[in-house]
């Protein structure tokens, strides 16, 4: 497929450039619906009482026609804990703090496999999961007792090139669904490079080793021959297919674009008194330029559940879990990196919601589970501050029922995710 997406179709203008510019002194400062990180007993603080934390993007920007980037950042104000004491805990959200949040039950998605797609290798992936799971008391996940299984995009075990911004991803994916559905097995398929391509074939495989639930983590700019795509790599009946919407704000991006996918926003996300006990917000602010991606596909159809009126075409996002960073997760990575960190990004939502689906329970086999929500709208956290971007309606800025940032809210139980 021939291709020309490049993400600087989204980053723009002058919050591009603010960017290019803070990565290269080191660290981009990222606005935050959050003066602080709320904590729980189990959790320790992860930001500092400003405004704004500082991060990097993990993946590079593609620099070649029909490439695609991670959609992760990783804290650069925290310092990475190489070990920890016996009394210590990870900075950042771990997953009793997600199951809480997200009213998710303990102990669903057994058996169930969720799939991860991602580029290149990390070798390192099995390690830094048994190190993760084992910090917060989960099950077992490893290739000997059958819950964990690395592939290349064709089956094998030929592993592609390892590279460090996307074997951060892997540990981000990985945890996540970790997080979500500790019971679910998970299969990791490692494309040969970050082209669509790749990466489509890589989501096929996970569709013919059986997977009925698979995560991408990745985007770009969106082109006309997306439709193509949809066909050859996203259209998969009886498969729940979730896409990260994006870090850069108010605008679209593909897959996330696909009608075929469940396109997942970010929150920011902080505990308090409520009857919930946490509550949360759009992951961005109305200057733009970072913050969960959301929009009007301009070459997308719209699919038959959604009912928004302001966009004739695929909508985005359709639900969304926790992104911000200044409210980011414990992540644990060693692939040239230093241990435990503070991921944000759609990255960690869009596997997040893929265990969530898990624990829901299989789809039915003709069905496109990213139209399950839209049946139960009322089985979510409905998300009403915050917006990513500047607009003049609910594509960008969060109110009652459906808005673009955080669709249609985000998990409360696993209702909302099955027929």
């Amino acid at each position: 497929m021939q291709s020309h997406r490049r993400r600087s179709l989204i980053r723009r203008g002058a919050p591009a450039l603010l960017s290019a510019a803070a990565l290269i002194s080191g660290g981009l400062a990222v606005a935050s619906q959050s003066s602080a990180f709320a904590t729980t007993t189990s959790t320790t603080s992860a930001s500092s009482t400003a405004s704004a934390v500082h991060t990097r993007q993990l993946c590079s920007e593609p620099t070649k026609p029909g490439y695609m980037a991670c959609q992760s950042v990783v804290r650069t104000d925290l310092s990475p804990q190489k070990s920890l004491g016996r009394h210590d805990t990870p900075k950042g959200f771990g997953p009793a703090d997600l199951q809480s949040a997200y009213n998710l039950p303990k102990d669903g998605g057994k058996g169930a496999t969720v799939a991860i797609v991602d580029a290149n290798d990390d070798p390192n992936a099995e390690k830094d999961l048994a190190a993760y799971r084992s910090q917060y008391g989960l099950p077992e996940c490893s290739t000997g007792n059958g819950c964990f299984k690395k592939i290349d995009q064709d089956g094998g075990t030929n592993y592609p090139s390892p590279d460090a911004g996307w074997a951060g991803e892997i540990s981000l994916d990985v945890d996540m669904v970790s997080a979500a559905c500790p019971q679910c097995k998970i299969l990791l398929v490692e494309a040969k490079s970050a082209n669509m391509d790749d990466l489509g074939a890589a989501v096929n495989q996970a569709v013919k080793q059986g997977a009925k639930y698979v995560s991408n983590s990745y985007g770009g700019g969106e082109e006309t021959n997306d439709t193509k795509a949809d066909e050859q790599y996203f259209k998969h009946p009886g498969v729940a297919i979730t896409v990260s919407s994006g870090d850069s704000g108010y605008g679209v991006e593909y897959p996330a674009a696909s009608q075929y996918v469940t396109a997942v926003g970010g929150t920011s996300l902080k505990k308090d008194s409520s009857t919930r006990g946490w509550s949360e917000s759009v992951w961005g602010t109305s200057a733009g330029g970072d913050g969960a991606g959301s929009g009007c596909s301009q070459y997308d159809a719209k699919p038959s559940w959604q009912k928004d009126t302001d966009c004739a075409k695929r909508a985005v996002a359709d639900v969304a879990a926790v992104a911000d960073p200044a409210t980011g997760l414990a992540v644990y990575d060693t692939y040239q990196a230093s241990g435990w960190n503070v991921y944000g990004g759609t990255s960690a939502s869009a596997p997040f919601i893929a265990g969530t689906y898990a624990l829901a329970g299989a789809p039915g086999s003709g069905d496109v589970p990213a139209s399950y929500p839209y049946a139960h709208p009322d089985k979510l956290n409905d998300v009403t501050d915050g917006s990513n971007g500047s607009c003049s309606n609910y594509l960008c800025k969060a109110g009652k029922g459906y808005d673009g940032p955080t669709g249609l809210g985000t998990p409360n139980g696993v209702a909302a995710f099955t027929k």
